[in-house]
């Protein structure tokens, strides 16, 4: 054995030894509210299917229908910048500028491509990267491969955040503040409207990740921005078609100078083949739907209140505000075992242990969409504290 294969093979047996070995899980069947994984049904609470758009078997088959009338290629077979931008993107992108408000939009191959390749693009050794310590690992690949510096401010603490900006006034060309809306494994939520003061304030650009947000915030489902009235005063908001847009994909909203930049300077899109034409189209179809779904959004949010209040009873470290809700076992076998029972009882709630989390706060996370019901999550509450 190589001493290469030998360092894996010992890293592997130390990830065995901390309970932070990952699987990929043998998934057979994916059905409305269940999922089938290893021959067993279980309540899927591990999706990012928000809304249900990814079940909507209708919207499907009519969507198929109009693309084989259409005659679609499969694949773009290029990039956007040689013969893959398709008209769809342009309508896409069109549809989205307006439905924001905003002058533009881009779309980019996912939620991973935006953030690692708008902060290298925009930002240079001259400026510095402010950015929330809980944000997606993502963003902070993003402002590794920039050649920025960058600092992380505590978790949602503002008034850290503002005394790294007043420490670095008129040190830098340009300050870049980054945050998500929704944090993803917490289920909290960001102080919009505080950090466009602080934005404002000291110069700053602000971007915001709106990824676990859109779809579920805001009467047309533009996430946390729409429902704290700051669409117009954030330079950058980002959101995925992957998630409760039920898609592929992610884009952003902006400027039209700063897109007309990132066009020509971000290598997340000029190197790589663009969406094929099937994406586009259902991301256009999904986007729209998901424009009348404020019912069911309402009670998404009213499904996730309540069992929160369930599980804090039960004296459980519960954070967040969102359909995300997280429960805290602190180590990584806690964590393992509480999935474990809970899938042996019928439900499919995934353990998030470290990196992903920070250390000793292990947990499962359990992902609500708006096609479930407290009839079908009331046994959680009793088996999490038993």
């Amino acid at each position: 054995m190589t001493p290469l294969y030998k360092q894996i093979a010992q890293e592997l047996d130390a990830l065995r030894e901390q309970g932070q070995y990952r699987q990929l899980p043998n998934i057979t069947a994916r059905n409305g509210k269940y999922i089938v994984i290893n021959g067993k049904q279980l309540l899927n609470l591990s999706s990012n299917d928000y809304l249900g758009l990814g079940d909507d078997k209708a919207m499907l088959a009519e969507y198929m229908q109009q693309f084989r009338d259409m005659d679609y290629a499969m694949t773009s077979s290029s990039s956007r910048l040689l013969t893959g931008n398709h008209p769809l993107y342009e309508e896409l992108e069109n549809a989205l500028a307006a439905l924001y408000g905003r002058d533009a939009a881009l779309v980019f191959n996912s939620g991973y491509h935006a953030n690692i390749g708008m902060l290298p693009a925009l930002s240079g050794r001259h400026d510095l990267v402010l950015s929330d310590k809980l944000n997606h690992a993502s963003i902070i690949d993003g402002m590794k491969i920039a050649e920025a510096p960058w600092q992380r401010y505590r978790h949602r603490d503002y008034d850290h955040l503002e005394e790294l900006l007043a420490g670095a006034a008129n040190r830098y060309r340009q300050i870049f503040i980054v945050t998500e809306s929704v944090f993803s494994m917490d289920g909290d939520l960001a102080d919009l409207a505080r950090l466009v003061a602080l934005k404002e304030k000291y110069g700053a650009f602000l971007i915001v990740d709106e990824a676990h947000g859109v779809g579920v915030f805001g009467a047309r489902g533009l996430g946390l921005c729409e429902i704290t009235n700051t669409v117009q005063k954030i330079d950058i908001i980002t959101g995925t078609f992957g998630k409760a847009l039920a898609s592929t994909g992610a884009y952003a909203v902006m400027n039209a100078l700063v897109k007309e930049y990132l066009v020509n300077t971000m290598r997340s899109i000029i190197f790589t083949t663009a969406l094929p034409p099937i994406v586009l189209g259902w991301s256009l179809r999904t986007l729209a739907r998901q424009r009348a779904m404020q019912h069911d959004r309402e009670m998404l949010l009213q499904h996730a209140a309540q069992l929160r209040r369930e599980l804090m009873v039960r004296g459980f470290d519960v954070p967040g505000a969102s359909h995300i809700v997280p429960v805290i076992t602190g180590s990584n076998e806690s964590a393992l075992a509480l999935a474990t029972k809970l899938r042996d009882a019928g439900f499919l709630c995934m353990p998030v242990r470290p990196p992903t989390v920070p250390e000793k706060s292990a947990r499962i996370r359990i992902s609500l969409r708006s096609i479930l019901d407290w009839n079908d999550t009331a046994r959680i509450p009793g088996l999490v504290r038993g």
